[in-house]
């Protein structure tokens, strides 16, 4: 068979790892060209030489998705891969209905040809859904972890929106290794809970170079998921979080039912706040889809440092980015902390949003009342930051989790909510990990 011609299909993430761990040294393979979408300001660059290796001398050129039919005619394409995530599978057949379209071939890849193999333990967790609550689960399994005795570092699901060959391999122990990098908001969401409680977090491009510079300094490599993305290495102990206020989507979104499918143990997340029906919705699709895995309960609980602070205030609720956008979500945990604790209104930020924060609410129109925390870049930043400043309100409720005064200026009064997994009945994470480690 000739070369095939490749296009790439992604979204700064799963796209690279696939061409980095199948196609990078393929000589059956020339890969053409990456797409872009999902995320601002990522397309236009190039996947240069040092990343993409000796067979391609001139990088591989990034353009956006949107001129997909254009590239493949353009290139003769023969195969196009689609490598991103969290999307309806409704969306994932039209995308293929449209390249069948054009005569090239469509393809998803599986673990199988994208999962490297570690020589140290792996735990995964992962979700079938962004929002689903991955982050708080991902720092309980550390805790027990660490408890354990082991030493661990976090792995987390690429996010390399700036210089690609600065970012081949990052390592974050403190908060100056954020500034060092430049970590965008949505960046600094994943990695500083992890180093607030002492865990060293690896990310990046490169996963293979990643994961060998991690083994040689902890016991135990926790995949910290991103999206409803797989995993990137073979897990020994698979974590798939599903929540239950969105009922149907644990198996109408890709690839968040793979996850569920090949989960080991079921989280089914924010067990105290969904509705009793759809908890039971949810439980009984999960086990419809691995009746082998362990079901595994849990709750959110929120914390507030001053409760009656929210109380009878016109509020503006700052929610985590990815869950209102990626996720589909309409609220967070900073609408529902305010509901809770009492505030007189929370107030439609909509109307105070300004340029890229505004085009937000139009390509993601399930967004609520609530303002995303979108900060993918310096512009993006200063343009949340200029909404907030304009919302006519009395306080700020921060759903996100980080605290966003440290990286921009917040002009009024201010909460923070936090959010820890509390897990609910037996089986535990804790009598799991214990039992699957005393196996191994």
């Amino acid at each position: 068979m000739s070369q095939q011609r490749v296009l790439i299909m992604g979204a700064a993430g799963r796209d690279f790892h696939n061409f980095n761990v199948y196609f990078r040294n393929n000589p059956d393979y020339e890969v053409v060209a990456f797409t872009a979408t999902q995320i601002p300001n990522i397309e236009g660059r190039i996947y240069v030489r040092e990343l993409a290796g000796d067979r391609y001398p001139e990088g591989i050129p990034i353009y956006p998705e949107a001129q997909l039919d254009e590239l493949i005619g353009r290139e003769k394409i023969d195969q196009v891969i689609f490598a991103y995530s969290d999307v309806p599978h409704e969306y994932v057949m039209h995308k293929a209905s449209q390249v069948l379209a054009t005569g090239a071939d469509f393809r998803l890849m599986g673990p199988a040809a994208t999962q490297l193999k570690s020589r140290k333990p792996v735990v995964s967790v992962c979700a079938v859904r962004t929002g689903a609550g991955k982050s708080q689960t991902t720092r309980h399994v550390a805790r027990i972890l660490r408890q354990m005795g082991y030493t661990v570092a976090a792995i987390r699901h690429p996010m390399p929106y700036g210089n690609l060959v600065a970012q081949a391999v990052q390592r974050f122990a403190d908060y100056d290794d954020l500034d060092e990098y430049e970590c965008t908001i949505e960046e600094r969401e994943e990695y500083e809970p992890h180093i607030d409680n002492g865990i060293i977090v690896y990310a990046g491009v490169d996963y293979e170079r990643i994961l060998r510079q991690a083994e040689e300094e902890v016991d135990v490599i926790l995949w910290d998921g991103g999206n409803n993305d797989l995993p990137f290495y073979v897990p020994d102990l698979n974590i798939v979080v599903a929540d239950p206020h969105r009922p149907g989507h644990e198996s109408t979104y890709y690839p968040g039912e793979t996850n569920a499918r090949q989960a080991d143990i079921l989280l089914l997340n924010k067990v105290d706040t969904a509705a009793p029906e759809n908890i039971l919705a949810v439980r009984a699709s999960l086990h419809a889809l691995n009746p082998e895995a362990i079901m595994v309960e849990a709750a959110s609980p929120l914390f507030v440092d001053d409760p009656a602070a929210i109380r009878g205030k016109r509020v503006l609720v700052v929610e985590d980015g990815p869950t209102l956008t990626h996720g589909e979500m309409a609220y967070g945990a900073g609408w529902v902390a305010a509901r809770r604790f009492g505030a007189a209104e929370i107030v439609d930020p909509r109307p105070f949003a300004v340029g890229s924060i505004k085009d937000t609410y139009t390509k993601y129109p399930t967004t609520g009342a609530v303002l995303p925390a979108m900060g993918y870049g310096a512009d993006q930043v200063a343009e949340l930051e200029q909404t907030i400043a304009a919302a006519d309100v009395d306080l700020v409720v921060i759903g996100t989790p980080i605290d966003l005064s440290r990286v921009l200026k917040i002009d009024k009064p201010s909460q923070r909510v936090r959010y820890e997994l509390q897990e609910i009945g037996r089986p535990t994470l804790t009598e799991l990990l214990k039992a699957h480690f005393d196996k191994a």
